[in-house]
């Protein structure tokens, strides 16, 4: 995917359909938990310093894995870079299960299942595909069984 900073940057000022601060640790060799504001918008994860207003980081959850790990704890790594691995800790199980509910529905693979699912019941209830208005209703992306990378 391609995008650039400032898109990245503007997108990361949106209003967050969850933040919060939490412990996160980025996959370096000898990373530690450390305090940061999480931002979830769209299907990015921003993480920034809590004093500062600019993201140090952007996850995109496309391709990637949601795992609950302890009791408070959950990790995102990516299919294509397992060892790709950031850990997050949060105050509570409430807050991680919130957390980890809220990241499978933002994923890229989530979006695009719900878009098929409602795709198909429009398709039943109305008898046209909804799709077909806007000259995208045979791209592969919008098919059951196919993948775009």
């Amino acid at each position: 995917m391609r995008y650039n900073e400032r898109e990245l940057l503007s997108l990361a000022r949106q209003p967050a359909e969850k933040a919060a601060e939490i412990r996160m640790s980025v996959p370096k060799k000898g990373s530690v938990l450390k305090k940061r504001l999480v931002k979830l918008v769209v299907n990015f994860l921003f993480y920034f310093r809590t004093d500062e207003a600019e993201p140090i980081g952007a996850l995109l959850l496309e391709h990637c894995r949601i795992t609950k790990e302890e009791e408070n704890v959950f990790s995102i790594s990516f299919i294509e870079e397992p060892e790709r691995k950031y850990c997050f800790e949060c105050a509570s199980e409430e807050q991680c299960q919130e957390w980890v509910e809220a990241l499978k529905r933002a994923s890229y693979e989530f979006l695009r299942r719900s878009l098929i699912f409602y795709r198909n019941e429009i398709q039943k209830m109305t008898g046209k595909d909804p799709l077909e208005q806007y000259g995208i209703s045979e791209e592969a992306r919008f098919q059951l069984g196919t993948h775009q990378q």
